[in-house]
Order: structure tokens, then sequence, then C-alpha cells
């Protein structure tokens, strides 16, 4: 099992003020285990040290219209691959599954494929298994991973070290995830209209992502 995973998802969190408290912590843990291509570390490093220390309001917004006013950057890995068909609630489903049969609890309000969640998830399972479970996304990682770089935002690195982790993908994939239109962020009537539903859980109660409490706990337990 590797924290790799834990801490690649803590800097993709919500950078609120636990998260902010060990988002360091987290790079500390990527210099550690060395799975992670050195030369994305500056970059990962000047992240967290945005979440820890820039004023709080000015890094909540950033991350918000990013990664929740545009679809193209979504963290859901299913909007990218099944979009709104009924194929992405039976792979949501096969995924929850999977947690489940690995003892894996769900108790926050998104959904399965959320990115920091798989991510969690990933880091209780042994390193190769995980490393084969992320290559399966690897076409949508290094699209999301592309688009973040033309943004110039430093969250395109724990993306970036996600995409190198999944030891590629092919590029035709990659293009067509490319190819798609982007949403406008800024249309706030078009958005409005895109996330009108409010998103379905799946299982009992609500499914989601591990609670930024959980993260830390287990960050500063070294878990």
């Amino acid at each position: 099992m590797a924290r790799t995973f834990k801490a690649l998802g803590l800097l993709l969190s919500y950078p609120g003020p636990d998260v902010a408290g060990v988002a360091e912590a987290a790079v500390e843990v990527l210099h550690e285990e060395r799975l992670v291509p050195p030369r994305l570390l500056p970059g990962l490093a000047a992240l967290a040290r945005e979440i820890a220390h820039e004023d709080r309001l000015d890094v909540e917004g950033r991350y918000h219209m990013l990664f929740d006013r545009s679809r193209a950057l979504s963290l859901n890995l299913y909007e990218h691959v099944h979009g709104e068909s009924r194929d992405r609630g039976q792979a949501m489903v096969e995924l929850l599954g999977l947690y489940e049969a690995a003892g894996f609890t769900l108790d926050t309000r998104e959904l399965p494929d959320f990115l920091p969640l798989f991510l969690e998830y990933l880091s209780t399972r042994p390193v190769d298994e995980a490393l084969a479970l992320l290559a399966e996304a690897g076409h949508v990682l290094e699209a999301l991973a592309e688009r973040l770089r033309k943004r110039r935002t430093p969250y395109q690195w724990p993306m970036l070290a996600l995409a190198a982790l999944s030891g590629g993908a092919d590029r035709k994939a990659v293009e067509a995830l490319l190819a798609e239109a982007e949403d406008d962020p800024d249309d706030l009537d078009a958005l409005d209209r895109i996330w009108a539903e409010e998103p379905v859980t799946f299982g009992p109660g609500e499914a989601g992502c591990p609670r930024a409490a959980a993260l830390v706990d287990a960050m500063q337990k070294g878990a």
C-alpha cells in the first residue's frame, strides 16, 4: 500500500482549513515514497504552499471556479467516460461494489467515481493493484492534466503526477476527450441548466469521497 495516492487525493480535495493544515505534509509523503517523478515535486510543493498559506477565500474560490463550474474539469471520472448515459449508473454500481468488497466504506455525498475518493481507495490496496486500477482511468487523467496545464493552474501538478503513475494512455482516447467542447464557467444560465439535478446516491446512505477530516487524520497518523 502507498500513501502517495492519498496524498495526491488530498491535494485535489476542496482546500478547506483541514486540508490546508496538512497539504505540505502530503508533499513530504510524496518525497518519502518516491513514486511520483521527481520533476513534478517542485510544482506539487508550490500547490501545497498555496493551499496552506494563501488567503483562504482566494484559494477556495479558485478551486470552485476550476472544478465546480466546468464539466470539462469534473473530478468525477465517469462524467468524462459515460456522461449522462445509463452506462454511467451501471459503472457506478460496479465501482461501489468494488469498494464494498474491500471493506471500504463511503459516508459522504460525493459519488463513488469522485477522484479523491478513488485515490483514497487505491491507498488501501497493494501498489501493483492500485497502479493497474489507476491505468484504467489513464486517458481521463491525461486529458484533465492537459486542460489544467493550459489554464496554467498549479492543480496541473497532481493531475500530471497521476497521469504519469497511470503509465500512459492511448493517445487517440485522450484526443477524443480533448476534442469535446468545453462549457463556459462564466455562463451562469448554462451552468444552472447543466447542474440542475441533485447527484444520485448509490447504495445505503450517502456515497461519496472521504471527509477531509478523515484524510487529515490518516495523513497525520501516517496510515
